[in-house]
């Protein structure tokens, strides 16, 4: 866990969500190989169920969790309606917070000013991830990104955002949205994370729609279903090739002490080291 303020790499190739109301499958998504499994309080889960889902949700983090290099995030509702100001409130009162919060439908940064600043009063180091699927989000990411040292990952939100951009939901329609999401997030030293491909009957699609957003700037892309993990994971590994060379420019920064090296003729700037240590977070999980 990082404390509030400090941003640590790690891999973020692939998630799962697992509900609320299902306490029981949670130690089976974090089994499943994901880099990180977010329990759901939103949009899976019926208005008369939020409580319920609630309580069971944030009673999951009163045992202490396990060092498996899995990231554990709680998803809210949206903090401009009341289910999310009761979600608010109750990780507010509770005494083991999760880990990290994901941030719904975020529209402008000032929601995620008030919950940081609410956190910070209430001692929690919780982290915090950042949703984009409206219009009034992604005309603010840019900003969205910027306002809060909390922030550890902008997801996209590709249903929802076809749903207010009125467009397919599809890849050439969200592509523009996909790329100024890419463009904030980088901008910010966040990860950026696809959203899930829905068509589980469509590996060969998923892949594809996988390796696009991989090659667009994406870190990882979400699972709707286990079986998709492995090849996710497959997806948004570094090669061994690629590993080598972030362990090598690591070292070549360390020993020059200075803003960049040349490594193979080439020049490199100290801004490329955040994605050497991103990919060799992802070695050491793998156990490389």
């Amino acid at each position: 866990m990082t404390d509030q303020g400090r941003r640590v790499l790690r891999p973020r190739r692939s998630f799962i969500f697992t509900p609320g109301l299902r306490p029981d499958m949670f130690p089976k998504a974090l089994a499943s190989g994901t880099d990180i499994v977010c329990v759901e309080l939103e949009d899976g889960i019926a208005p008369k169920d939020k409580e319920e889902a609630r309580r069971n949700a944030l009673a999951l983090f009163e045992t202490p969790q396990a060092d498996d290099g899995v990231e554990r995030i709680v998803r809210i509702n949206s903090v401009r309606e009341r289910f999310g100001f009761e979600d608010v409130q109750a990780v507010l009162a509770s005494t083991a917070p999760p880990p990290a919060l994901m941030m719904p439908k975020v529209r402008s940064p000032d929601e995620i000013e008030i919950l940081d600043q609410l956190l910070t009063e209430a001692g929690h180091p919780t982290r915090l991830h950042v949703i984009i699927e409206t219009n009034a989000g992604l005309e603010s990411v840019f900003e969205i990104a910027q306002c809060s040292e909390r922030i550890d990952a902008l997801f996209f939100g590709g249903v929802d955002m076809a749903a207010e951009l009125r467009c397919s939901n599809s890849w050439n329609p969200l592509l523009y949205a996909r790329s100024r999401v890419v463009h904030a997030a980088a901008s910010a030293g966040l990860d950026v994370i696809d959203v899930p491909y829905l068509d589980l009957e469509d590996p060969e699609g998923m892949r594809i729609e996988a390796e696009r957003a991989r090659d667009l700037g994406f870190g990882g892309k979400g699972a709707v279903h286990p079986k998709q993990i492995a090849a996710l994971n497959e997806v948004f590994t570094p090669s061994e090739e690629m590993i080598g060379r972030a362990r090598r420019i690591i070292e070549e920064f360390e020993v020059a002490d200075t803003g960049l090296v040349v490594i193979d003729g080439k020049l490199i700037e100290k801004p490329v080291l955040r994605d050497m240590h991103r990919i060799v977070a992802i070695a050491d999980r793998m156990g490389h």
